[in-house]
């Protein structure tokens, strides 16, 4: 990471290269000891003069990758700008260490399952091995040089945040937003607990489609088999129905007939039903407890029984008889070799199909039938539509998502998780009449194993023995409520009422995160906040897009195709991997390229040797002069332009046009244009303050995605080393803003591009750069510049013509696509060639077609070369903008 940089200080200095290693790793530690980035809270102070953002807590499950990287990357970028834009902002962290995720690290960890133990024992061992990975992951969180405040952090499982989410719980039950039934529940078997709606994603997977054929039971039926196609025979002894389509006139002879399984000989009604998909194999379909959605919506509208033949690990029931205790994919291999043996099995073929799975470990999913607990939303999803559209998004593209999770939502959120770790339930159940007990508020957070129930008797039918409830919730319930943890939501007993310690910062100004977790994590705050506040928990929300290989593709560890974090923070410097972060428009995924931290690496060290030079040319702090001159003028009205550009860049979070405005101005035209013209004019007053003046405000524009390197810069040019970081600190200073400075852009960006030419002319020629141009004559608006060319360039005469100098513009040559020519043109090849190699042709430019051979060529078959030269006395040079004469 070095660059080849003498061993430094731990004082601010430009003395030799610049040296990230030393210079990254003191500041990030500084930032941190002084507090330079902390907010100071103030329940009293305008909600309009406090930027406040919801940050992602990362689970606690591994190492810093890329993912995390980015993301904190670009939220840093928001909280420097705002900083500086605004003074007052609060930048959290939190941890989520609570739920499924912090369970397998423990066991992965010390090699352990958590069946193994008891409960709060567990529990334990999952806070200590989350504590470790917690300190590592900090360490390398502040690595990034992210400006957070490291007062204000957050864990997901701890007291405080227990008892945030359990008034949660309270509070929506009260309002009969949540309710406890016993229904199907979506279920992994991988790792024993229901999951809700958006825990599930599809997965393709090979599978076989089986025919086969169920007897119809008796004397008078109108046939004696029909055929069913299934992709999971293991079902069968779980069939309860058949069901036909209405409109299937094939099949109806079959609805109000019985049907008999084949193998396990259960007797089931064949009924009509609208939800049969007709298209899909025979058209007759089983219903069975349960292997997906339909089956549930027909097991409740038909008051059908439940056969319960798949027990909570995936494991055939004693419903299954001779295949109890087989696995699901055991048991299917098993019946269906069985069916296939007693001639029930009719065809077999391989298929690939979506299969619905755990996201979180890539299991299937089933459907089981418990009781649980759930957040009634199906009633809202117009109100969570419409709290959606109030928020701005950016990209505003990502509403779409938003939006279609909403409108395909078809089951409530279902919130009760059956593990070890989590937050649990403050509730007791009535060992007799099953009545639900709360835990008082003043007493949370509790846990109902080890604590007593806040009554002696069921106040329902007066029992005094009571069942405590052993789930816990599911960890989005607890990480759904982010914006109320950080803004010190709790129950008023006093006022009896909810209030907030700090309610100047809600709604919050800005949710970051990943397009992945819209439906999880953004979909879920908003459901919680807007029950429980009635108000949208944040005004914008900014969608940060994945980081994939170079090759377009996502990374992952099968792939073999993951960059680590570490390996590129080990080679390239902090502030090279921030260049990097913003090369991306928010939103979209982009590949990881190297060039883009070789570029990054570079800016570091044009930065560091601009600001040595300008310390050089210029005192520390030159007095502004009655007048500037006119060039001087330019670059400061250049300046303002790219405040005003980048200002607007990024309060529309568009971190990339910011960062590649801001490189333009800097590296062409301060110091490619503006620095090499500075060199012949150190001498001038106005040139002096010009250079400072520039100097000081893109060092402060830097900061937000260099913060280290204008950090040092800052401190050894122009800190005053006696105060306090937090006030001399280029991080908290105030954002520049445009002065005022009036000039002609244009002609001034032509005469840089006059000397430009002129000093690429001696350079080519030989010449030194002082040396005299005897006559030079220029055609382009460079109205008030004349003098600076004279002088920076040693003109001795200069003439600005009023017309264009004779220049004539010739076909230097056509070059013919042949490809697409000859199977168009067949043998007409060669006269098209002979007419063009004679001149015999015409170039119609407004019909973009070629006339030659008694054809005429679409615009796609040839391309044009022209060539302009110069007729009259002298050399020519031409520029985008200009045409200079020598002589």
């Amino acid at each position: 990471m070095s660059m080849d940089a003498p061993e430094q200080t731990d004082e601010p200095s430009l003395d030799g290269d610049y040296d990230p290693e030393a210079v990254e790793t003191r500041w990030q530690r500084r930032w941190v000891d002084e507090d330079v980035y902390a907010y100071d809270g103030n329940a009293k102070r305008d909600p309009n003069t406090v930027y406040s953002i919801d940050t992602p807590p990362p689970t606690v499950s591994g190492s810093l990758h890329m993912g995390h990287l980015y993301g904190h990357t670009l939220q840093d970028f928001a909280a420097r700008f705002q900083r500086m834009a605004d003074g007052d902002v609060l930048f959290p962290f939190g941890y989520d260490d609570n739920g499924i995720a912090s369970e397998r690290l423990t066991e992965k960890e010390l090699d352990i399952r958590h069946q193994d133990y008891e409960r709060r024992e567990f529990q334990e061992l999952c806070r200590e091995v989350c504590q470790q990975y917690e300190d590592e992951f900090t360490e390398k969180m502040q690595g990034l040089g992210c400006s957070i405040d490291w007062n204000n952090t957050y864990k997901t499982i701890e007291p405080r945040v227990q008892r945030i989410s359990q008034l949660s719980f309270l509070d929506l039950y009260e309002k009969d937003r949540e309710y406890r039934k016993k229904a199907p529940a979506i279920w992994c078997p991988e790792c024993e607990t229901a999951i809700s709606q958006v825990e599930m994603e599809d997965d393709e997977r090979g599978s076989h489609f089986n025919d086969i054929a169920f007897e119809v039971v008796g004397e008078d039926a109108p046939r004696e088999e029909f055929v069913i196609s299934t992709t999971r025979p293991e079902l069968i002894p779980a069939c309860v129905s058949v069901f036909v389509h209405p409109d299937d006139d094939e099949n109806q002879d079959l609805v109000g007939e019985t049907a008999r399984v084949p193998i396990f000989e259960q007797e089931v009604p064949i009924i009509a039903d609208e939800r049969v998909d007709m298209e899909k194999g025979s058209g007759v379909v089983m219903c069975c407890t349960f292997g997906d959605q339909n089956d549930i919506e027909w097991y409740q509208a038909h008051d059908l029984p439940l056969r319960v033949a798949i027990d909570e690990s995936a494991t055939m029931t004693d419903l299954a008889g001779d295949y109890e205790g087989m696995s699901t994919e055991e048991a299917r291999e098993a019946i269906v070799e069985d069916l296939d043996d007693e001639g029930y099995l009719r065809d077999r073929w391989e298929i690939s199909h979506a299969v619905q799975v755990h996201e979180r470990c890539d299991t299937p999913v089933e459907f089981r039938v418990s009781k649980q607990w759930y957040v009634e939303i199906l009633d809202h999803k117009e109100e969570y539509l419409e709290a959606g559209r109030e928020m701005d998004w950016y990209p505003e593209k990502m509403f779409t998502r938003y939006k279609h999770w909403i409108e395909g939502l078809e089951w409530d959120w279902l919130i009760s998780r059956q593990r070890d770790s989590g937050i649990p339930f403050p509730v007791w159940y009535c060992a007799d009449c099953d009545h639900e007990i709360m835990a008082d508020r003043e007493n949370l957070p509790v846990d109902p194993l080890s604590d007593e129930p806040p009554v002696d008797s069921c106040p329902e039918c007066g029992h005094d023995e009571f069942v405590a409830e052993e789930d816990v919730f599911d960890t989005w319930a607890t990480s759904s409520l982010t914006p109320l943890i950080n803004a010190g939501w709790d129950w008023d007993a006093e006022a009896e009422e909810f209030a907030m310690d700090n309610p100047e910062l809600y709604p919050f100004d800005l949710r970051p995160q990943g397009h992945d977790i819209i439906s999880f994590w953004l979909f879920h705050t908003i459901v919680k906040c807007y029950e429980h506040t009635g108000e949208v928990p944040f005004d914008a929300t900014m969608i940060n897009g994945h980081v994939l290989d170079e090759n377009r593709e996502k990374m992952s560890k099968s792939r073999g195709n993951v960059v680590a974090p570490d390996e590129v923070l080990a080679e390239y410097p902090v502030d090279a991997v921030r260049f990097w972060a913003a090369s991306a428009a928010v939103g979209d995924d982009f590949p990881y390229q190297e060039k883009d931290l070789t570029a990054g690496e570079k800016l570091l060290r044009k930065l560091w040797n601009a600001s040595k030079l300008v310390d050089t040319l210029a005192p520390r702090e030159p007095d502004e002069p009655a007048d500037l001159d006119a060039i001087d003028r330019w670059l400061l009205a250049e300046l303002d332009d790219a405040i005003e550009d980048l200002t607007a860049h990024l309060e529309a979070y568009e971190f990339a046009k910011a960062r590649d405005r801001l490189r333009t101005f800097f590296w062409n035209t301060f110091c490619d244009d503006y620095l090499e013209i500075a060199k012949q004019r150190e001498d001038e007053p106005s040139t002096q303050y010009a250079l400072r003046t520039a100097h000081r405000t893109f060092l402060e524009l830097w900061a937000p995605f260099l913060p280290h390197a204008t950090e040092e810069i800052w401190q050894a040019v122009y800190a005053d080393g006696d105060e306090e970081l937090d006030a001399t600190s280029i991080h908290t200073r105030d954002w520049p803003a445009p002065q005022g400075h009036e000039a002609d852009l244009e002609a001034g960006e032509t005469a840089m591009e006059v000397i430009s030419a002129l000093r690429r002319y001696k350079s080519e020629n030989q010449l030194p750069l002082n040396a005299d141009l005897e006559s030079v004559s220029v055609f382009g608006p460079i109205a008030g510049f004349e003098d600076a060319i004279q002088n920076v360039m040693h003109v001795q005469e200069l003439t600005v013509l009023e017309e264009p100098p004779e220049i004539s513009t010739e076909v230097a040559s056509i070059d013919l696509d042949y490809s697409t020519l000859g199977p168009k043109f067949g043998s007409k090849v060669g006269e098209i060639d002979s007419g063009i190699e004679s001149g015999d042709y015409e170039i119609d430019d407004e019909a973009d077609v070629l006339r030659v051979a008694d054809e005429e060529l679409e615009d796609d078959l040839f391309e044009v070369e022209y060539e302009r030269t110069y007729s009259g006395e002298g050399e020519m040079l031409e520029t985008e903008s200009a045409v200079v004469i020598l002589g």
